[in-house]
């Protein structure tokens, strides 16, 4: 065989080793190193088809055996006549006519085990209760067991569950911190959509700290966005990193058809991790009061303020005996950073705020009249209310049944409710007046009579003599509602 025979075949070998090379150097470029930051070595943009074609493989296996599906079944009982226990009706049709029937609500989502003990995350409105509830959680190898409730938050959508099975170790995934994330890491997105079962998709970190979407009522919401696909079904499924750690929690998608066209949004891992550590511990996660009201940028304020961009949030109300106020904060000060990290808008403040936690002091640098100041923010626990901020009504009036909060500083951030004049309602008696009114928990009582009401006290006061017709001032998520109630 001749020279020139031999040399197609070696410029094949060659080309081989390169392509090999060129992988290797890829998937090395994508692992973290152990022990650091996976963003601490500088990471280069792949200049070949071929560096960017691997496999998802090893990551998958590494993670979805700690991706379970979630199952929910609610007994609930629903009166299917509003004549139910009128005697007329009853003598015609029997003493069952209208009466409660009992019935099965399911639903499904996903959750991940993050402890080796059982301990699942998933979202808050995968496990909503409806009446007497069992969980069901079934692994990736088949294997079914029941799970129990530690926590619920729904105004940040996290719970928290735990398997019940004595004994039992299962895979679980670490978390990797959130803030090491930048746009354009690859993610992969795991669970369980439409209920056909595990499903791995995969994408691209899209942005990050977006705010103001879907069902969280939590100031201290911000999420990540992602184009790996999310489908319903999914709530409550992983996100995670190609180096196989959870990123985040699949929770909601942006979608007109109701199936994923590109637009999916995680909670941080940082603030799961909060709430893990929290319901472990027998404890609710507590934002940090700092005595001072933040609100969103907009472009005729940053206007106003000499600014040219409408970014950061606006110290918009100061409470006198506050941490804020002692840090020396003041009204119309601008928050652009929080602990070096950029803050886009006052969810991403309180987001930040919140993860540093209770206790812990934040760096804050503000712009106040064109200056930039460096201000040490001390996170205080929010105050607690005393045995007479909190009531019990009942009587010929329309709150009759319901139970009531003063807004004391911090109470209102605690509750996810605006104002800071008026009076709260927690929680309505079932077959109460308040109930039959509608008024629900969150609601604030600000008048009645037309009167300002600024405390209980006053409150029981300008309810304490019959009226004939009752007018009540009730603000509702921002909105002001009148109503007129015969007494």
């Amino acid at each position: 065989m001749s020279e020139n025979s031999l040399r197609p075949s070696l410029r094949n070998q060659n080309h081989r080793l390169v392509v090999l090379v060129a992988l290797a150097a890829a998937a090395l470029s994508l692992l973290p190193i152990w022990g650091g930051s996976a963003h601490a070595q500088k990471r280069e943009v792949p200049s070949t088809r071929q560096m960017v074609q691997y496999s998802f493989a090893p990551v998958v296996r590494k993670t979805a055996p700690a991706v379970v599906n979630v199952y929910v079944s609610s007994r609930v009982k629903t009166v299917t006549s509003p004549f139910a226990g009128d005697p007329f009706f009853e003598r015609f049709f029997g003493e069952s006519f209208g009466m409660p029937r009992e019935r099965v609500q399911r639903s499904l989502g996903s959750g991940v085990i993050v402890s080796p003990d059982g301990v699942i995350v998933t979202n808050a409105h995968v496990v909503k209760s409806h009446g007497e509830t069992e969980i069901r959680v079934a692994l990736a190898d088949k294997r079914e067991f029941d799970a129990t409730v530690l926590s619920r938050d729904e105004k940040s959508d996290i719970a928290v569950i735990k398997i019940k099975a004595k004994g039992e170790r299962f895979e679980f995934l670490k978390f990797e911190d959130s803030d090491n994330l930048e746009v354009g890491d690859l993610v992969l997105a795991i669970g369980n959509p439409f209920g056909v079962g595990q499903t791995v998709t995969s994408g691209i970190v899209s942005a990050l700290a977006r705010s103001g979407i879907g069902r969280s009522r939590a100031r201290a919401s911000v999420f990540i966005q992602t184009d790996a696909a999310i489908n319903p079904g999914n709530s409550g499924g992983a996100l995670v990193d190609v180096a196989g750690k959870l990123v985040g929690i699949n929770t909601l998608i942006y979608s007109r058809s109701g199936g994923s066209v590109g637009i999916g949004f995680a909670i941080p891992s940082n603030l799961v991790r909060l709430h893990v550590e929290s319901a472990l511990s027998g404890r609710s996660v507590a934002q940090p009061w700092i005595g001072a009201r933040l609100e969103d940028m907009t472009r005729e304020l940053a206007e106003g303020l000499g600014l040219n961009r409408a970014v950061g949030a606006l110290v918009a109300r100061i409470d006198a005996t506050g941490p804020a106020a002692k840090a020396g904060l003041q009204a119309g000060d601008v928050i652009t950073r929080i602990d070096g990290f950029e803050v886009a808008d006052a969810h991403a403040a309180y987001y930040r705020l919140t993860t540093r936690g209770i206790g812990n002091a934040a760096e804050l640098s503000v712009r106040r009249k064109g200056a930039i100041y460096t201000v040490k923010l001390p996170l205080a626990a929010p105050p607690k209310p005393g045995p007479d901020d909190v009531r019990n009504l009942s009587g010929n009036h329309p709150f009759d049944g319901a139970r009531v909060m003063n807004l004391l500083p911090g109470v209102a951030d605690e509750l996810g409710i605006d104002e800071s004049d008026g009076v709260a309602i927690l929680s309505v008696r079932p077959g109460s007046v308040a109930a039959r009114l509608r008024l629900r928990p969150r609601d604030v009582i600000v008048s009645v009579q037309e009167s300002r009401v600024n405390s209980i006290e006053e409150l029981e006061r300008m309810i304490g003599n019959r009226q004939r017709l009752w007018v009540i001032g009730i603000k509702r998520e921002g909105r002001l509602l009148s109503l007129e109630i015969p007494g």
